[in-house]
């Protein structure tokens, strides 16, 4: 008895035994059933079907519900893992003009890890994401439930280009929000290499500056002696430039670029923030940073 036929387009031999896999790992956990349905693909075509032979034993009105819960189950996490990045390059492309492959993939890998898709380097973002991405396949797998109550064959391409619109809205927006995120990133990179230059451009004014970071966002700059520099007039397109662009704490960045010191050395046991790396960025080699030395630890001591 045929119980479902499933047409994947263009899917490549990976993907068939990625879904072939799937299913069949979804149907081991099948309880009180009368036997795994067997799939099998068409010749020469990508069509592949499940059936099952063990008759009379299996009763479509009884078996059929928790056997297609089980294989929508198994089609949305196919649609999840192989086919939401390419739709995601598809929207990227389509929708918002983006060509260039390096710019493309960026973008997709910084939707598919708000998505839940690929890991990354947060914790505490892995665990939402997954929370999201089980809602996500969920909402997908309903979906596929309720067309194959109805229906024994499906176009998995057709099916999610047609009928998954909840699904498309939701790729769109981490699409939308990821554009956004690259545009500013991508503005950021060019405003920090303009910074580099103008520092490159200048005879540095001071031999030695100390950063010291206080606390939270807020930074004492000194001379060698580690005692607090008179606030110097800031060059007046630089502090145009990082409050237009950056609006950094305390005028910092704009305060170090128009003095632009041969060496910084950064006392913070916080090197990880982001201002720091914009400091290392924009000076290079001239920064380094200090997690605890004798000349800044009282300081650290008194902010304990």
């Amino acid at each position: 008895m045929e119980l479902f036929s499933i047409s994947l387009h263009d899917a490549e031999q990976g993907q068939r035994h990625k879904l072939h896999d799937l299913l069949l790992l979804e149907y081991s956990q099948l309880h009180n059933f009368p036997a795994v349905p067997r799939l099998e693909w068409s010749s020469g075509t990508d069509r592949l079907t499940g059936w099952i032979d063990k008759m009379p034993e299996f009763r479509l009105t009884q078996h059929g519900p928790p056997l297609y819960k089980s294989t929508a189950n198994a089609l949305a996490e196919y649609i999840v893992a192989e086919l939401e990045q390419p739709l995601l390059s598809s929207i990227i492309r389509k929708q918002y003009g983006i060509e260039r492959q390096d710019e493309v993939d960026t973008i997709v890998r910084f939707c598919s890890e708000m998505l839940g898709s690929v890991p990354t380097d947060l914790p505490e973002r892995d665990a939402f994401s997954e929370a999201d991405r089980r809602r996500r396949k969920q909402k997908v797998a309903d979906e596929l439930e309720a067309y194959l109550q109805d229906n024994t064959q499906i176009h998995l391409t057709g099916f999610v280009t047609f009928r998954l619109q909840t699904y498309w809205n939701e790729l769109r927006d981490a699409a939308e929000y990821a554009i956004d995120e690259f545009v500013m990133d991508k503005q950021y990179q060019e405003f920090i290499s303009l910074l580099k230059y103008f520092v490159d451009l200048q005879e540095p004014k001071l031999p030695l500056v100390h950063l010291l970071h206080k606390s939270g966002h807020e930074f004492a700059v000194c001379d060698e002696r580690l005692q607090p520099l008179e606030h110097k007039p800031v060059d007046r397109i630089v502090a145009e430039m990082v409050e237009y662009e950056m609006n950094v704490e305390d005028m910092v960045i704009s305060t170090l670029v128009t003095i632009s010191p041969k060496q910084i050395v950064i006392h913070t046991r916080q090197p990880e923030l982001q201002i720091i790396r914009t400091i290392e960025s924009i000076f290079g080699l001239r920064v380094s940073v200090c997690v605890g030395c004798g000349s800044c630890h009282s300081s650290f001591e008194n902010r304990i």
